[in-house]
């Protein structure tokens, strides 16, 4: 029988194991800080519990979290980390930097399997889900890494590998760990974001935990024919029902839905597209991240010639987002802009 991994246990279902090794639901609470609190994987490290009791649980459990293969720094400041899981199959995270805050992107799948025409992993297929353990252990692996410097991720997308409402069971346990406020990892729910390529009964099904992370939509273009071109998905949910499971979404009074575009040139670059995603921005009640109207470097984009469009320039993308700014009831546009992740 394997051992089971507690990085991916919830609060109380270590104090329940705590209970079936015989002990008290008290040590289960204290295995809980050690992991999540303390950032100590070892259990012969976690010297308050019982010698015995650390004794049996080493032989139901294991604590393992995944130091990168590799580290890549970029010019931006930003850093990709490899990581190697059992059996071989690699996923990656991103750390990215600004002023105070720092944002860790980080995946759901190895692989994907929605084949978005603009992306690399889209390409790559899909070759399975990642399991609650997996996906915790790369946020618990990069504060380890940036606990050198006494920080730690202040904010957490999920905007890696995969996609993330595909893996539903495991995204929402990782969620309830991260943001188990006495026992868990302790991150506001406000911090977190989660998106999505357009999966609405997964948009309405997360709507209904209660977890108030936020959400952003992976949008891409304004037309259904262009958007079914680029995302397979729009097939079978397309812009009108997607922008409906928007609007159904609940937010705070301090929340917005993010609305993610990357620009491909002489596809969804135009000024009608613009336009369009102005009205779109409206329906929805979104936001645009700051890097919205132009590449994103979150996406891994196809270096393989797998594609038939290009990034579209900087300079056009400049110009449709001093658009999207001015639109009347866009975020950033027509009325002051809130921040949603503080």
């Amino acid at each position: 029988m394997s051992r089971v991994n507690l990085v991916g246990c919830l609060p109380s279902e270590l104090e329940d194991l705590a209970v079936e090794l015989g002990a008290s639901r008290y040590r289960g609470r204290q295995l809980a800080t050690w992991i999540f609190r303390k950032s100590v994987f070892d259990l012969d490290a976690m010297t308050d519990l019982p010698r015995d009791f650390r004794a049996r649980l080493g032989e139901r459990a294991v604590v393992e979290v995944a130091a990168p293969e590799r580290l890549t720094p970029s010019l931006d400041g930003s850093q990709k980390l490899v990581f190697v899981l059992h059996g071989g199959s690699r996923i990656s995270s991103v750390l990215m930097p600004d002023d105070d805050r720092i944002t860790l992107c980080v995946s759901t799948q190895v692989g994907c399997g929605f084949a978005c025409g603009f992306c690399l992993t889209g390409v790559m297929g899909l070759e399975r889900n990642l399991t609650a353990a997996e996906i915790v252990g790369q946020i618990l692996a990069a504060n380890r890494l940036l606990d050198k410097e006494s920080r730690r991720a202040t904010h957490i997308v999920f905007m890696g590998m995969g996609e993330p409402l595909a893996n539903y069971a495991a995204l929402v346990k990782a969620l309830r760990i991260l943001t188990d406020a006495k026992l868990g990892v302790g991150y506001s729910p406000r911090r977190l974001t989660v998106s999505t390529v357009g999966l609405v009964p997964g948009i309405d099904k997360l709507g209904r935990e209660d977890l108030k992370v936020n959400l952003a939509i992976s949008l891409h273009a304004t037309s259904d024919e262009v958007r079914s071109r680029l995302m397979p998905v729009n097939r079978s949910f397309d812009l009108a029902a997607l922008m409906a499971a928007v609007k159904r979404y609940p937010l705070t009074s301090r929340q917005r839905v993010f609305f993610e575009y990357v620009m491909l040139e002489d596809v969804n670059d135009t000024t009608d597209d613009a336009h369009r995603l102005a009205r779109l921005l409206r329906l929805g009640g979104g936001a645009l991240p700051p890097s919205a109207a132009g590449p994103d470097p979150r996406v891994p984009v196809d270096p393989a010639g797998r594609r038939d469009h290009d990034d579209g320039p900087v300079e056009q993308g400049r110009g449709h987002r001093r658009r999207l700014r001015s639109a009347p009831g866009v975020a950033g546009g027509g009325e002051p802009e809130r921040e949603p992740l503080s």
